[in-house]
């Protein structure tokens, strides 16, 4: 007799819960109360653990509240219902929530990780990004998920002690490597990004392991989060249909299970189902696969998921030939479709432009960011360090206020009359 799904999820159930402990979380699972600490010590708050502080901080940080005007794909005047940054950050954090509820591992943790991971990301998605890249080639290079970490640690200031957010040990750790170490056991390492060359004098986030089973959950969260809603973002927009999903046979017949339980549903009530049962899909997937990594490995403590010789949470290898060529899919129909091209086109100059204006001319920039040029940090020379400072301040910036400014310095009748 077929093994169904329900049998399947009950012995996945009884598998993990060998390793539960009296506060119901499991032997590997992150706890507050065992927090290795903050770079500046602090004294805990009578209301709320470690991780719950913060998340708190996060979402209250002035990173967090740009997120709403950052996009996805589509530029902030394309359409009210595509996502934004912050709609996706709130997304993948209810999916790295679930599973981390599911397979008994700390979900405040896991909120933290997966609430924090754009807070680096540029105005216009990854083109920003890539636009900053270049511009940075020469000063010390520039990626989103350093970024964050320099928000976190640095570019908050709100509070009168310390620069940054303050966050533990572990919620930094799961900004570092959720996708994986970041020295290989062999010892080799491509040059570390400007600031976790700078923090690793001050904390030792064990760039060789894993990270904490949390932040590899709000990892694989954030591809179930993209994946499924930029495919729902692409059929709204109407890149391509339903019926292209043929390209992707997997997900192909979610659609044509969708339309046999639901015949006189209209297309867009199908999307939604369709979007709902791809990421269903792909959470039983990981789910299945973790709790078969972890009967392997049968961690009996947190840095057991750290020294162990894989990602605990992870796709199975059939879901990961399935997410590569969804990707694909998404690459050819949607990131390169001609629409998305010439926006990506015409983003791209404009933050080569503020990159050029502001290092030709930083009297442009803020006060108080004219400021931190003239204070250059020990070992950096002074043509570094304005880089960067502009290269955080169009960070910072929102799709609008680019758009904004751009306009401003580049537009002779701009503001005037």
């Amino acid at each position: 007799m077929a093994i169904t799904v329900k049998q399947m999820m009950d012995a996945e159930e009884d598998g993990l819960k060998k390793f539960l402990l009296e506060d119901g979380r499991a032997s590997y699972a992150s706890r507050p109360a065992q927090s290795r600490g903050r770079i500046f010590a602090e004294d805990a708050s009578k209301t709320r653990t470690d991780f719950q502080r913060d998340r708190d901080r996060v979402i209250h940080s002035r990173a967090f509240r740009r997120l709403k005007h950052k996009t996805q794909v589509f530029v902030y005047h394309e359409g009210d219902h595509f996502r934004t940054r912050l709609s996706h950050s709130i997304e993948v954090a209810q999916v790295a929530r679930s599973l981390a509820r599911i397979l008994y591992a700390d979900e405040d943790l896991a909120e933290v990780c997966a609430l924090a991971h754009d807070l680096g990301h540029t105005p216009f998605a990854h083109v920003g990004e890539d636009a900053l890249k270049e511009c940075m080639l020469p000063y010390g290079g520039f990626d989103h998920n350093d970024q964050t970490l320099r928000v976190v640690t640095y570019l908050e200031q709100r509070y009168p002690l310390f620069d940054g957010l303050n966050l533990t040990w572990e919620s930094l750790e799961g900004l570092v490597k959720h996708n994986g170490p970041v020295i290989k056991k062999d010892g080799k390492q491509k040059e570390l990004q400007f600031t976790l060359n700078r923090l690793k004098d001050e904390t030792d986030l064990m760039l060789d392991t894993y990270a904490s089973i949390e932040a590899q959950i709000a990892g694989i969260s954030d591809d179930v989060a993209y994946n499924s809603h930029d495919i729902d973002d692409g059929l709204a927009a109407g890149f391509f249909m339903l019926d292209d999903l043929k390209d992707v046979p997997f997900l192909y017949e979610i659609v044509e299970k969708t339309r046999a339980q639901f015949p006189d549903a209209e297309e867009g009530r199908l999307r939604g189902q369709v979007v709902r049962e791809l990421m269903g899909y792909m959470i039983a997937d990981v789910r299945a696969e973790t709790v078969r990594r972890l009967l392997e490995l049968n961690p009996q403590s947190p840095d057991d998921i750290r020294h162990a010789d894989k990602q605990m949470v992870a796709f199975s290898a059939e879901m990961e030939e399935n997410d590569q060529l969804l990707r694909r899919f998404l690459w050819d129909r949607f990131y390169l479709h001609k629409h998305v091209a010439r926006i990506r086109f015409k983003v791209y100059k404009v933050v080569q432009g503020l990159f050029a204006a502001f290092m030709e001319f930083d009297r442009a920039l803020p006060r108080d960011w004219r400021k931190s040029i003239e204070n250059v940090p020990k070992g950096m020379t002074p043509d570094d360090w304005r880089a960067r400072v502009v290269a955080d301040y169009i960070a910072n910036m929102t799709d609008r206020y680019a758009i904004k400014t751009h306009r401003e310095l580049f537009d002779p009748y701009a503001d005037i009359g």
